[in-house]
Order: C-alpha cells, then structure tokens, then sequence
C-alpha cells in the first residue's frame, strides 16, 4: 500500500470542459453530484496526479491548473501509474475502483487538446466508480490497494482423496493459474483441495467458497459418464450463467483426433455474482488442453463478468 493525499477536487455541468476547483465533493453511487460525469457507468470520477500535470507544463510552457484536464481528484504523492482494472482507491472514507486506465481523448471537445494539441489524460487518467460514497476534500489522505485474485482448485477423486495415488491434476492447475495470473502481473491466491467423488460433498464445498466470492473456481475430475462422475451435477446447480461456447470448442477442436474428448461434460459459467468457474476432465492431458484455450480469454472473462467489457 502506497499512500498520498489529495490536493483538489473539481467539477463540471458538462463534458470535455475544464472542471473547476471546489471546497469538497459528495459522491453518491452514481458518482459525484453536480458533475458531468455521474451516472451508472464504469467512468464515474476521474483522477490524475500533479506530477502529470506538473510534467506536462514544463512542455506546454505555462502552469496548468487542478481540474484543466478534467479530473475530478488531483492528488499528490500518490502512485496512480501502478494502477490497474479493479485495484481498489480509498479517500477517508470513501472506496473507488478502478474501471479503465486512460481514455480516448476528446480531441477538440477538450479544452487542452484545443490549446496544445495533446493531452495527458489519455494515457495517465484514471477512471474509478464508486463502491463506498461519501465526501471528498482537499488534504484527504489516499491510498490505493491492488487487487488480489483468489482462485479455488478442487480435485475430485476417490482414490487420491484416499491415498491410494497421488493427485497429480490438481497441482498442475494451481502451478498453470500461477503462470497466467503472473503472465498479466497480477496477485493470487490460490487454495487446493482434493475430495472423493461425491455429490453432496462437492455441492457443500461450492456453497461455502461462494460465501467467500472468489474469483475463480477450477475443478478437475469426474466429468465424464461413469457412475462417479457427478461434478458438472454438483456445478451446475450454482452456475447463475453458464458459458457454452468455450467448452463446445474444446471438445470440438480435441474430439477430433480423440473422439473420446466428445464424452466430456465439462461446463464453464458464472457461480454468485462474479465467480468465474471451470470443471475439467482428471488427466494432465486434459487439463493442459483445457486450460491452453481457457486461459487467453479468461482476463477478458474477469472484465465481463465486472461490467468493465467496454461495451
């Protein structure tokens, strides 16, 4: 955790103009009232470093003042560069998280645009909706969190729940999770767990993890259509969306050299309100050809299932 503080809060009635300094402001659910840019979207209130500013005015040739880019907070002391999607901001009371890193720039529509030609928000604004209001004044101290992933890794086997062998899927998961969540340089944490092949036990499982709301739930085993296959029963249950096409594709595109992969019932879906959840066949085989078609579309599956697609 870095902290700094906060050295003016600005606003506008309209869009693409320069906001204007003022002794505090009331965020609500919506964003800030009076400014331009509350309402229920992902780019509520805005935030820009003085140092930005500051760099940026040594090339325009003049002082550029809070709010000329149309922040709504300029703060001091602050790392806002470290920032990324979902990292979370706290101001006093208040909480932010972070939707978008830069935005296209209103071109002519922004007043430093107009000016000089170029701006820096683009490139160094940051863009937040609020998860706890509250009120916002100059002095406020900052600090900002990074989000941490938390991923889930459940084995289901009879016989390496047993001892009989070692589960040897399973921590091929955990070991592949760690290489993507580093691949995007983002923190995780990643539990595993192995159990038998039982429904009840499994349905028990998901319930309690859901009270937790991790970001992801991966389990290996028991997806095909022996009697003690019973994990895409247990998952389906709390899947609140299920994802079709992905698992489709995979059985698909490795069906066709193997026609055994057709048996698979592995599901892919939504479970609570943003937990992301993947059941895959036991072999190693299968899990790294699972996961090598699962893992390039699951940052983009994290954004979704925050409504940060873009859309």
């Amino acid at each position: 955790m870095s902290q700094g503080k906060v050295i003016s809060v600005n606003i506008s009635k309209e869009k693409g103009t320069v906001k204007q300094p003022v002794s505090h402001i009331t965020l609500t659910s919506n964003g800030i009232e009076s400014d331009a840019h509350a309402g229920p979207w992902n780019r509520q209130v805005s935030l820009l470093a003085s140092e930005s500013i500051e760099t940026f005015s040594k090339t325009l040739g003049r002082q550029i003042l809070p709010g000329e880019f149309a922040e709504n907070i300029t703060t001091r002391d602050i790392q806002l560069d470290q920032l990324t999607w979902l990292d979370r901001i706290t101001i006093g009371d208040v909480v932010l998280e972070v939707t978008q890193i830069g935005k296209s720039c209103h071109g002519e529509g922004c007043a430093i645009f107009r000016e000089v030609g170029k701006c820096v928000m683009p490139k160094e604004g940051i863009f937040t909706r609020v998860i706890v209001p509250g009120q916002i004044s100059p002095g406020d101290p900052v600090a900002i969190f990074p989000k941490t992933f938390t991923c889930e890794v459940i084995t289901l086997s009879d016989r390496a729940s047993a001892g009989v062998y070692e589960d040897l899927s399973g921590p091929e998961v955990e070991k592949k999770c760690r290489d993507f969540f580093d691949s995007i340089n983002r923190s995780a944490v990643i539990h595993r767990q192995v159990i038998p092949d039982d429904e009840m036990l499994l349905d028990e499982r998901i319930q309690n993890l859901l009270k937790e709301s991790p970001d992801l739930i991966i389990t290996t085993g028991g997806t095909g259509i022996g009697p003690r296959d019973i994990t895409p029963d247990a998952v389906k249950k709390h899947l609140r969306i299920e994802i079709p096409g992905i698992m489709e594709m995979i059985r698909w595109k490795f069906g066709r050299q193997k026609p055994n992969a057709f048996l698979s019932r592995s599901l892919a879906g939504v479970a609570g309100k943003s937990t992301l959840v993947f059941t895959l066949p036991g072999s190693l085989r299968a899990v790294e050809e699972y996961l090598s078609e699962i893992f390039p579309v699951l940052e983009h599956c994290f954004r979704m299932v925050h409504g940060l697609d873009g859309h």
